[in-house]
């Protein structure tokens, strides 16, 4: 495959390459739709091609032909120079056809050609936007080490400066496109003559292609879903030219907080494409699956299920929007943890979600790994997981909420959130439910449920500002009901006192056999 994507390609695929920066947006994303619908539905299907690893090499080469990352790559280098909402666009269609295929898109936008077209030396960009453009190059990411994944802060892989060179050595892992990418965004601490690490972080452009910068894959992982994506065990021992340091405007750890937190703003283009699909999908077979000599669509509790992911997808939609209005790279969204944390909580529960319901509506054929529901569950079940597990991003809402309101010197809710712009609007429409003060010292498990309420509070906010810009009114008023249901057992779940924890030596006394009758 690697040959595939990194040979000169032929004049026709050329031109049809250069064709795409002068097209208008609409005809570019069409095209692309087009073509990934044939790829996917018409000349191979996705449910096949889902159970082996990997793309196949000319499937991809025709995806790539549609030059979708010139998107993320500016005019002055021969890109679109596209838009936070374009490339969102561009995710949300990838995702309807492939969860994966969004997620190498979003991984080679957000996690390499923004960050890079933020920091990256100028006298290195020409070169790696070009091999974008015009040799369908790839790009990842690697923070990840074994024992350090939510800990990224104290990574151990080094470098030392040389006189033309940064010399790095580490283990990096769970990297997307791991053997596939051609250049990598690395991350490292700098070693001191003590042979200490530095606190702060530095990211490097390696390229994967040349000399002394081949990164060695010890290991292949063999990753529950998303099979299209190589993932693995990485070993580092490469030597980066000084033109290819990421240059912070600040501090190291300030411009990857500014990274996560754009590509974390991305996460509801790849969630709207998915969630709709899952849409879609369960409306077709309801209509079509006849149980008791009625279809499944007018049974009530499937109505409630579709209403659900209706309201998902308008949710979906409305995180979207935020996302768009904040993410572009000229923004610095270093302090903005807050809202980055919320939009990206919120979207991968709803995309898991949205696939365990199509799986319960569809039933026993949907647990096959070649049935959309099946895959859509192993797929979307990561993205709780990487950029930060739900749960710890859970509580650092809870905490900085906590934070903001210990500053304020404001311990009743309603009137905190009615002050917040990110919640003014619902903390009104939802008065009644969170007239109560909360607890300053309250444990990490509230935190974490705090978080939760939170985040559902700021997302019935955005879909209300959505209703106002002139969204269907029927779709905002089906998610305002949903989302009130959803924060008033939210608040139930964080009035209820429970302070159970584990018990080690359970197994004595608790052998229900021996208490048999026999």
């Amino acid at each position: 495959m690697q040959e595939t994507l990194t040979k000169s390609e032929d004049n026709s695929s050329y031109q049809n390459k250069q064709s795409t920066q002068t097209k208008s947006f609409e005809i570019f994303i069409t095209d692309f739709k087009t073509t990934i619908k044939k790829l996917f539905r018409e000349e191979n299907d996705i449910n096949q091609l889902s159970i082996y690893r990997g793309l196949p090499a000319d499937i991809l080469t025709e995806i790539m032909t549609c030059n979708p990352l010139s998107l993320s790559i500016p005019k002055q280098y021969g890109g679109r120079g596209g838009t936070v909402a374009e490339n969102m666009q561009l995710l949300s269609a990838a995702s309807y056809e492939s969860m994966a295929l969004s997620l190498t898109l979003g991984i080679n936008s957000a996690l390499f050609l923004q960050p890079f077209a933020k920091y990256g030396q100028e006298e290195a960009k020409k070169t790696v936007f070009d091999r974008f453009l015009h040799a369908q190059n790839m790009g990842g990411l690697m923070i990840t080490e074994p024992g350090f994944g939510s800990d990224a802060l104290n990574m151990q892989t080094s470098y030392v400066e040389n006189t033309n060179n940064f010399h790095l050595k580490g283990t990096k892992h769970w990297a997307g496109l791991t053997g596939q990418a051609d250049y990598w965004l690395l991350t490292a601490r700098k070693q001191t003559e003590q042979g200490n690490l530095q606190r702060d972080i530095d990211f490097f452009v390696c390229d994967n292609t040349a000399a002394g910068q081949k990164i060695v894959v010890d290991e292949y992982f063999e990753n529950l879903g998303l099979y299209q994506i190589p993932y693995g065990r990485n070993i580092l021992d490469v030597e980066i030219p000084k033109t290819q340091r990421l240059i912070p405007h600040t501090t190291g750890v300030k411009m990857m907080l500014d990274l996560l937190h754009r590509s974390r703003m991305h996460f509801p283009g790849m969630g709207l494409g998915f969630v709709k699909r899952m849409l879609d999908e369960a409306i077709e077979h309801t209509q079509q699956r006849l149980v008791g000599g009625k279809s499944l669509f007018n049974y009530d509790q499937v109505q409630e299920r579709l209403a659900s992911l209706q309201a998902k997808f308008t949710i979906c939609s409305a995180l979207s929007m935020k996302g768009s209005q904040m993410a572009d790279i000229s923004n610095d969204l270093t302090g903005l943890g807050f809202e980055a944390n919320i939009i990206k909580t919120v979207i991968t529960d709803l995309m898991q979600e949205s696939a365990q319901s199509l799986l319960t509506l569809v039933g026993a054929k949907g647990y096959k790994h070649n049935h959309i529901a099946g895959r859509g569950t192993v797929d979307t079940r990561p993205f709780q997981i990487f950029e930060g597990s739900n749960d710890i991003l859970y509580a650092q809402i809870g905490e900085t909420l906590v934070k903001m309101m210990k500053t304020a010197k404001e311990a009743s809710l309603l009137i905190y959130l009615k002050g917040l712009e990110l919640t003014e609007l619902a903390a009104k429409k939802i008065k009644d439910l969170i007239s109560f003060d909360i607890d300053f010292q309250m444990s990490q498990r509230k935190l974490v449920e705090m978080g939760q309420l939170i985040s559902r509070i700021a997302s019935l906010d955005m879909v209300l500002k959505l209703g106002e810009k002139g969204f269907r009114s029927d779709l905002i008023e089906a998610a305002v009901s949903m989302l009130r249901q959803e924060i008033s057992n939210l608040i139930n779940n964080y009035s209820f006192v429970q302070k159970t924890v584990v018990i080690e030596n359970y197994e004595e006394g608790g052998n229900w056999s021996a208490f048999a009758k026999i």
